[in-house]
């Protein structure tokens, strides 16, 4: 689907990656839903893709709100800027080391919900009017929703894509 311009094409597509990427997890073979990827990457596991893009999320949420509130959101999070964006990762990262794959499920699950109920407060010009709302500059809220939701959703998948074709290719080289 090309990039969403209105309200509900972003709802559409956004449901439809956070399917595609929910079932793209639950086809791994659970043997190997919590094995470390064997490429190097700063995310080493599912649990760490997924944990990833709840914090991602949370930080839209937060920027969202303050926006919302005349504000100016501190982006993408105090002490960083989009350059030192590694840096902010490697945080996040850290974060989420102590949970379990089935608790970074619920917390993306709830918090893309989240990001839904928010897309659903707005309607077409809100969404996709450029510099509507100060806070977002030079471009609109639905780019935020779309790079926080369905777009990362993608590069989510094209990781976990790849853990599963370095799975199959283990099963193909032990037989």
């Amino acid at each position: 689907m090309p990039r969403p311009k209105t309200k509900s094409e972003l709802k559409e597509v956004n449901n439809e990656k956070f399917t595609e990427l929910m079932a793209l997890v639950s086809s791994i073979p659970a043997n190997h839903l919590e094995s470390d990827f064997s490429f190097e990457d700063r995310d080493r596991n599912i649990r760490d893709v997924l944990t990833h893009l709840h914090e991602w999320h949370l930080m839209m949420e937060k920027w969202y709100i303050e926006g919302m509130a005349g504000e100016k959101p501190i982006m993408p999070a105090p002490g960083y800027t989009w350059r030192t964006l590694p840096a902010l990762n490697n945080v996040i990262w850290e974060k989420y080391q102590s949970i379990n794959l089935n608790d970074a499920m619920r917390k993306l699950n709830d918090s893309h919900l989240q990001m839904m109920q928010l897309i659903n407060k707005h309607n077409n010009d809100e969404l996709f009017t450029k510099k509507y709302y100060r806070w977002t500059k030079t471009t609109s809220l639905g780019t935020y929703f779309i790079a926080n939701t369905s777009s990362h959703y993608e590069w989510a998948m094209e990781k976990i894509k790849r853990f599963k074709k370095e799975i199959a290719k283990e099963k193909i080289v032990k037989i």
